[in-house]
Protein backbone atom coordinates (compact mmCIF):
# COMPACT_ATOMS: atom_id res chain seq x y z
CA UNK A 1 0.00 0.00 0.00
CA UNK A 2 1.67 3.63 -0.51
CA UNK A 3 -0.49 6.65 -0.51
CA UNK A 4 1.12 10.13 -1.79
CA UNK A 5 4.41 10.07 0.15
CA UNK A 6 5.59 6.48 0.35
CA UNK A 7 8.63 5.17 -1.38
CA UNK A 8 6.80 2.74 -3.35
CA UNK A 9 4.55 5.25 -4.93
CA UNK A 10 7.43 7.52 -5.95
CA UNK A 11 8.74 4.67 -7.84
CA UNK A 12 5.58 4.97 -10.10
CA UNK A 13 5.57 9.08 -10.19
CA UNK A 14 6.14 9.00 -14.04
CA UNK A 15 2.83 10.27 -15.71
CA UNK A 16 0.03 7.82 -16.74
CA UNK A 17 -2.86 8.64 -19.00
CA UNK A 18 -6.59 8.01 -17.79
CA UNK A 19 -7.58 4.19 -17.94
CA UNK A 20 -10.53 4.02 -20.57
CA UNK A 21 -13.07 0.93 -20.56
CA UNK A 22 -12.41 -1.24 -23.95
CA UNK A 23 -14.76 -1.54 -26.69
CA UNK A 24 -14.57 -5.22 -26.31
CA UNK A 25 -13.35 -7.21 -23.37
CA UNK A 26 -10.35 -8.99 -22.79
CA UNK A 27 -11.47 -12.95 -22.74
CA UNK A 28 -9.88 -15.11 -19.74
CA UNK A 29 -11.09 -18.77 -20.38
CA UNK A 30 -12.09 -20.98 -17.65
CA UNK A 31 -8.50 -22.84 -18.80
CA UNK A 32 -6.51 -19.64 -17.75
CA UNK A 33 -7.58 -18.53 -14.73
CA UNK A 34 -7.87 -19.63 -11.27
CA UNK A 35 -11.30 -18.91 -10.06
CA UNK A 36 -13.69 -22.06 -8.64
CA UNK A 37 -17.02 -22.22 -8.61
CA UNK A 38 -16.16 -24.53 -5.08
CA UNK A 39 -14.55 -20.59 -4.47
CA UNK A 40 -18.07 -18.78 -4.87
CA UNK A 41 -21.19 -18.70 -2.63
CA UNK A 42 -23.71 -21.79 -3.85
CA UNK A 43 -26.50 -19.01 -3.20
CA UNK A 44 -24.96 -16.82 -5.95
CA UNK A 45 -24.42 -19.71 -8.11
CA UNK A 46 -28.27 -20.18 -7.76
CA UNK A 47 -28.97 -16.54 -8.66
CA UNK A 48 -26.78 -17.05 -11.61
CA UNK A 49 -27.88 -20.05 -13.37
CA UNK A 50 -32.08 -19.09 -12.41
CA UNK A 51 -30.81 -16.01 -14.57
CA UNK A 52 -29.36 -18.10 -17.27
CA UNK A 53 -32.13 -20.71 -17.64
CA UNK A 54 -34.79 -17.79 -17.92
CA UNK A 55 -33.14 -16.73 -20.74
CA UNK A 56 -30.76 -13.79 -19.31
CA UNK A 57 -27.18 -13.15 -19.25
CA UNK A 58 -26.01 -13.63 -15.55
CA UNK A 59 -22.39 -12.06 -14.45
CA UNK A 60 -20.51 -12.16 -11.16
CA UNK A 61 -18.96 -8.63 -10.87
CA UNK A 62 -16.56 -6.23 -9.09
CA UNK A 63 -14.81 -7.00 -5.39
CA UNK A 64 -15.68 -10.51 -5.43
CA UNK A 65 -14.12 -11.15 -8.25
CA UNK A 66 -11.14 -8.87 -7.69
CA UNK A 67 -10.63 -10.66 -4.28
CA UNK A 68 -10.52 -14.31 -5.46
CA UNK A 69 -7.88 -13.81 -7.91
CA UNK A 70 -5.72 -12.43 -5.57
CA UNK A 71 -6.88 -15.62 -3.12
CA UNK A 72 -8.77 -13.95 -1.03
CA UNK A 73 -12.65 -14.63 0.52
CA UNK A 74 -14.92 -12.42 -1.01
CA UNK A 75 -17.08 -10.82 2.05
CA UNK A 76 -20.07 -10.80 -1.04
CA UNK A 77 -20.84 -11.87 -4.23
CA UNK A 78 -22.45 -8.98 -6.43
CA UNK A 79 -24.52 -10.52 -9.66
CA UNK A 80 -25.26 -7.77 -12.65
CA UNK A 81 -27.84 -9.17 -15.42
CA UNK A 82 -29.46 -7.79 -18.83
CA UNK A 83 -32.97 -8.55 -16.71
CA UNK A 84 -34.91 -5.69 -15.40
CA UNK A 85 -35.76 -5.70 -11.81
CA UNK A 86 -39.22 -6.29 -12.56
CA UNK A 87 -38.01 -9.45 -14.36
CA UNK A 88 -35.46 -10.21 -11.65
CA UNK A 89 -38.46 -10.22 -8.94
CA UNK A 90 -40.52 -12.80 -11.15
CA UNK A 91 -37.74 -15.15 -10.95
CA UNK A 92 -37.26 -14.93 -7.50
CA UNK A 93 -39.75 -15.03 -4.78
CA UNK A 94 -37.44 -13.95 -2.13
CA UNK A 95 -36.65 -11.17 -3.88
CA UNK A 96 -37.30 -7.68 -3.03
CA UNK A 97 -36.44 -4.60 -4.69
CA UNK A 98 -34.70 -1.20 -3.25
CA UNK A 99 -33.47 1.64 -4.14
CA UNK A 100 -35.30 5.01 -5.86
CA UNK A 101 -32.86 6.14 -8.67
CA UNK A 102 -31.28 2.94 -9.18
CA UNK A 103 -33.67 -0.22 -8.52
CA UNK A 104 -31.32 -3.61 -6.99
CA UNK A 105 -33.04 -6.40 -6.41
CA UNK A 106 -31.94 -8.32 -3.09
CA UNK A 107 -32.75 -11.96 -3.20
CA UNK A 108 -32.54 -12.75 0.38
CA UNK A 109 -31.55 -16.66 1.47
CA UNK A 110 -31.54 -16.89 5.33
CA UNK A 111 -28.27 -14.27 6.62
CA UNK A 112 -27.36 -14.25 3.27
CA UNK A 113 -28.39 -11.18 0.59
CA UNK A 114 -27.20 -11.83 -3.09
CA UNK A 115 -27.30 -8.30 -4.69
CA UNK A 116 -28.84 -8.36 -8.38
CA UNK A 117 -28.45 -5.10 -10.81
CA UNK A 118 -29.38 -4.52 -14.09
CA UNK A 119 -26.09 -3.33 -16.41
CA UNK A 120 -26.05 0.19 -16.02
CA UNK A 121 -25.64 2.10 -19.63
CA UNK A 122 -24.91 6.17 -20.56
CA UNK A 123 -26.20 9.06 -19.65
CA UNK A 124 -27.21 11.93 -22.02
CA UNK A 125 -25.15 14.49 -21.40
CA UNK A 126 -27.59 17.66 -21.51
CA UNK A 127 -29.36 15.52 -18.28
CA UNK A 128 -26.51 15.95 -15.93
CA UNK A 129 -27.24 17.87 -13.22
CA UNK A 130 -24.30 19.82 -10.53
CA UNK A 131 -25.35 20.34 -6.91
CA UNK A 132 -24.28 23.73 -5.52
CA UNK A 133 -21.08 22.05 -4.28
CA UNK A 134 -20.15 21.00 -7.90
CA UNK A 135 -21.16 17.16 -7.33
CA UNK A 136 -22.45 15.39 -10.65
CA UNK A 137 -26.08 14.14 -10.76
CA UNK A 138 -26.83 11.46 -12.79
CA UNK A 139 -29.93 9.51 -12.69
CA UNK A 140 -29.04 5.63 -13.42
CA UNK A 141 -29.77 4.39 -16.88
CA UNK A 142 -30.05 0.67 -18.19
CA UNK A 143 -27.60 -0.62 -20.89
CA UNK A 144 -24.71 -2.68 -22.24
CA UNK A 145 -22.40 -4.94 -20.49
CA UNK A 146 -20.03 -2.49 -22.05
CA UNK A 147 -21.70 0.37 -21.25
CA UNK A 148 -21.55 -0.77 -17.60
CA UNK A 149 -17.96 -1.50 -17.65
CA UNK A 150 -16.93 2.21 -18.01
CA UNK A 151 -19.74 3.20 -15.41
CA UNK A 152 -17.45 0.59 -12.62
CA UNK A 153 -15.09 3.01 -10.23
CA UNK A 154 -11.48 1.25 -10.15
CA UNK A 155 -10.19 -1.01 -12.97
CA UNK A 156 -9.65 -3.58 -10.81
CA UNK A 157 -13.79 -3.95 -10.44
CA UNK A 158 -14.23 -4.04 -14.11
CA UNK A 159 -14.33 -7.74 -14.02
CA UNK A 160 -17.22 -9.54 -15.03
CA UNK A 161 -17.09 -13.77 -14.82
CA UNK A 162 -20.16 -15.46 -16.83
CA UNK A 163 -21.91 -18.25 -15.68
CA UNK A 164 -22.22 -19.10 -19.48
CA UNK A 165 -18.97 -20.28 -20.34
CA UNK A 166 -16.83 -19.58 -16.81
CA UNK A 167 -15.12 -16.90 -18.29
CA UNK A 168 -13.66 -13.16 -16.84
CA UNK A 169 -14.34 -10.59 -19.28
CA UNK A 170 -12.22 -7.84 -18.52
CA UNK A 171 -13.21 -4.31 -19.97
CA UNK A 172 -10.61 -1.83 -17.96
CA UNK A 173 -6.88 -4.18 -18.03
CA UNK A 174 -7.77 -4.73 -14.64
CA UNK A 175 -6.46 -8.19 -14.27
CA UNK A 176 -3.01 -6.12 -15.02
CA UNK A 177 -3.60 -3.90 -12.64
CA UNK A 178 -4.24 -6.21 -9.94
CA UNK A 179 -0.94 -8.16 -10.63
CA UNK A 180 1.02 -4.66 -11.04
CA UNK A 181 -1.04 -3.89 -7.19
CA UNK A 182 -1.94 -0.46 -9.04
CA UNK A 183 -5.31 0.95 -8.59
CA UNK A 184 -6.65 3.25 -11.05
CA UNK A 185 -9.94 5.30 -11.48
CA UNK A 186 -11.90 4.54 -15.32
CA UNK A 187 -12.06 7.72 -17.20
CA UNK A 188 -11.41 11.23 -15.96
CA UNK A 189 -10.44 10.88 -12.13
CA UNK A 190 -11.47 14.43 -11.60
CA UNK A 191 -15.08 13.79 -13.38
CA UNK A 192 -15.94 10.51 -11.64
CA UNK A 193 -15.05 12.16 -8.35
CA UNK A 194 -17.65 14.74 -8.91
CA UNK A 195 -19.99 11.78 -9.72
CA UNK A 196 -18.99 10.97 -6.14
CA UNK A 197 -16.98 11.97 -3.45
CA UNK A 198 -16.69 8.41 -1.85
CA UNK A 199 -14.56 7.61 -4.31
CA UNK A 200 -11.78 9.01 -2.51
CA UNK A 201 -11.85 7.33 0.57
CA UNK A 202 -12.75 3.99 -1.56
CA UNK A 203 -9.51 4.43 -3.49
CA UNK A 204 -7.98 5.08 -0.21
CA UNK A 205 -9.41 2.06 1.27
CA UNK A 206 -8.86 -0.44 -1.41
CA UNK A 207 -4.80 0.61 -1.20
CA UNK A 208 -4.58 -0.48 2.85
CA UNK A 209 -7.06 -3.47 2.07
CA UNK A 210 -5.07 -5.05 -0.69
CA UNK A 211 -1.84 -3.48 -0.24
CA UNK A 212 -1.87 -1.35 -3.59
CA UNK A 213 -0.36 1.80 -5.06
CA UNK A 214 -2.89 4.43 -6.38
CA UNK A 215 -1.74 5.54 -9.02
CA UNK A 216 -1.17 9.26 -9.64
CA UNK A 217 -3.30 10.15 -12.32
CA UNK A 218 -6.01 8.51 -10.05
CA UNK A 219 -4.35 9.96 -6.44
CA UNK A 220 -3.51 13.49 -7.37
CA UNK A 221 -6.88 15.23 -7.93
CA UNK A 222 -7.92 14.02 -4.49
CA UNK A 223 -5.50 16.86 -3.16
CA UNK A 224 -7.82 19.75 -4.74
CA UNK A 225 -11.52 17.63 -4.39
CA UNK A 226 -11.01 16.21 -0.59
CA UNK A 227 -13.60 19.23 0.15
CA UNK A 228 -16.34 17.81 -1.65
CA UNK A 229 -16.06 15.09 1.31
CA UNK A 230 -17.99 17.24 3.39
CA UNK A 231 -21.02 17.44 1.14
CA UNK A 232 -21.37 13.30 1.63
CA UNK A 233 -24.99 12.80 3.99
CA UNK A 234 -23.63 12.03 7.47
CA UNK A 235 -25.51 8.58 7.40
CA UNK A 236 -23.02 7.39 4.32
CA UNK A 237 -20.03 9.27 5.37
CA UNK A 238 -20.42 7.47 8.95
CA UNK A 239 -21.05 4.08 7.02
CA UNK A 240 -17.62 4.85 4.99
CA UNK A 241 -15.85 5.73 8.26
CA UNK A 242 -16.91 2.11 10.00
CA UNK A 243 -15.37 0.85 6.65
CA UNK A 244 -12.30 2.68 6.89
CA UNK A 245 -11.54 2.22 10.53
CA UNK A 246 -13.38 -1.03 11.63
CA UNK A 247 -11.40 -3.73 9.18
CA UNK A 248 -7.94 -4.14 10.45
CA UNK A 249 -6.13 -1.31 8.64
CA UNK A 250 -7.57 1.80 10.97
CA UNK A 251 -3.95 2.77 11.11
CA UNK A 252 -2.51 2.80 7.68
CA UNK A 253 -6.44 4.50 6.81
CA UNK A 254 -5.90 7.24 9.05
CA UNK A 255 -2.13 8.26 7.81
CA UNK A 256 -3.24 7.77 4.29
CA UNK A 257 -6.43 10.04 4.76
CA UNK A 258 -4.53 12.60 6.58
CA UNK A 259 -1.78 12.72 3.82
CA UNK A 260 -4.50 13.19 1.24
CA UNK A 261 -6.53 15.69 3.40
CA UNK A 262 -9.40 13.82 3.18
CA UNK A 263 -9.56 13.23 7.55
CA UNK A 264 -9.77 17.04 7.87
CA UNK A 265 -12.67 17.18 5.77
CA UNK A 266 -14.44 14.33 6.95
CA UNK A 267 -14.14 15.29 10.51
CA UNK A 268 -13.12 18.82 10.54
CA UNK A 269 -14.02 19.74 14.17
CA UNK A 270 -12.26 17.01 16.10
CA UNK A 271 -9.48 17.13 13.17
CA UNK A 272 -8.39 20.14 15.03
CA UNK A 273 -7.10 18.15 18.14
CA UNK A 274 -4.92 16.02 15.95
CA UNK A 275 -2.28 16.28 13.39
CA UNK A 276 0.53 16.97 16.19
CA UNK A 277 2.78 13.68 16.73
CA UNK A 278 3.83 14.74 20.36
CA UNK A 279 0.51 15.88 21.24
CA UNK A 280 -1.64 12.94 23.93
CA UNK A 281 -4.85 12.98 21.90
CA UNK A 282 -3.02 11.95 18.53
CA UNK A 283 -1.07 9.39 20.55
CA UNK A 284 -4.25 8.43 22.06
CA UNK A 285 -5.94 8.11 18.63
CA UNK A 286 -3.06 5.74 17.10
CA UNK A 287 -2.95 3.76 20.12
CA UNK A 288 -6.55 3.10 19.63
CA UNK A 289 -6.31 2.14 15.97
CA UNK A 290 -3.80 0.03 16.62
CA UNK A 291 -5.42 -2.08 19.13
CA UNK A 292 -8.78 -2.01 17.27
CA UNK A 293 -6.31 -3.77 14.17
CA UNK A 294 -4.40 -6.39 16.42
CA UNK A 295 -8.41 -7.56 17.75
CA UNK A 296 -9.96 -7.41 14.02
CA UNK A 297 -7.40 -9.15 12.50
CA UNK A 298 -7.23 -11.72 15.68
CA UNK A 299 -10.49 -12.74 14.92
CA UNK A 300 -12.11 -11.18 18.31
CA UNK A 301 -14.86 -8.66 18.88
CA UNK A 302 -13.43 -5.41 19.66
CA UNK A 303 -15.11 -3.14 21.90
CA UNK A 304 -13.40 -0.05 20.67
CA UNK A 305 -15.81 0.20 17.69
CA UNK A 306 -18.62 1.76 20.69
CA UNK A 307 -15.60 4.41 21.67
CA UNK A 308 -14.60 5.19 18.11
CA UNK A 309 -18.34 5.97 16.97
CA UNK A 310 -19.06 8.33 19.98
CA UNK A 311 -15.57 9.92 19.29
CA UNK A 312 -16.21 10.90 15.06
CA UNK A 313 -20.12 11.17 16.50
CA UNK A 314 -18.35 14.87 17.58
CA UNK A 315 -18.52 15.46 14.11
CA UNK A 316 -22.14 15.54 13.44
CA UNK A 317 -23.25 16.88 16.92
CA UNK A 318 -20.92 19.91 15.95
CA UNK A 319 -19.84 20.50 19.89
CA UNK A 320 -17.17 22.83 20.48
CA UNK A 321 -13.87 21.31 20.02
CA UNK A 322 -12.58 21.94 23.55
CA UNK A 323 -11.92 19.12 25.71
CA UNK A 324 -13.27 17.26 23.14
CA UNK A 325 -12.09 13.64 23.96
CA UNK A 326 -13.82 14.45 27.69
CA UNK A 327 -16.90 15.45 26.11
CA UNK A 328 -16.92 11.71 24.44
CA UNK A 329 -16.40 10.36 27.78
CA UNK A 330 -18.78 11.99 29.46
CA UNK A 331 -21.22 10.89 27.00
CA UNK A 332 -20.59 6.91 27.85
CA UNK A 333 -20.48 7.03 31.64
CA UNK A 334 -20.97 5.88 34.34
CA UNK A 335 -20.28 2.80 32.29
CA UNK A 336 -17.13 3.99 30.78
CA UNK A 337 -15.46 5.20 33.72
CA UNK A 338 -16.09 1.22 35.45
CA UNK A 339 -15.26 -0.29 32.41
CA UNK A 340 -11.41 2.27 32.32
CA UNK A 341 -10.81 1.40 36.30
CA UNK A 342 -11.68 -2.18 35.79
CA UNK A 343 -9.04 -2.98 32.88
CA UNK A 344 -5.30 -2.87 32.40
CA UNK A 345 -5.93 -2.05 28.49
CA UNK A 346 -3.09 0.32 28.21
CA UNK A 347 -5.91 2.68 25.70
CA UNK A 348 -8.33 2.96 28.58
CA UNK A 349 -5.83 3.93 31.24
CA UNK A 350 -4.75 6.53 29.21
CA UNK A 351 -7.88 7.62 28.66
CA UNK A 352 -8.54 7.42 32.20
CA UNK A 353 -5.68 8.67 34.03
CA UNK A 354 -5.14 11.75 30.80
CA UNK A 355 -8.34 12.89 29.58
CA UNK A 356 -11.43 11.55 31.85
CA UNK A 357 -9.88 12.65 35.51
Amino acid sequence: MSGPDSDSQDKSQSPTAPIQALDEPIVIPRSKHEISRKNISPNALKVLYRLKDGGYDAYLVGGCIRDLLLGLKPKDFDVVTNATPDEIKSLFRNCRLIGRRFRLAHIVFGREIIEVATLRGHHQESAQQQTEHGQLLRDNVYGTIEEDAERRDFSINALYYSIADYAILDFAHGVQAINERNIQLIGDPETRYREDPVRMLRAVRFATKLDMNISPDTGNPIYELAPMIANIPAARLFEEALKLFMHGEALKNYELLRDFGLFQHMFPVISEVFGDPESKEERLLRQVFINTDKRIRSGKKSHLPIFLQHFFGIHWSQKPINSCLKVVLQRMTPITCRWLRSSQNTVRLFLYQNVFQ
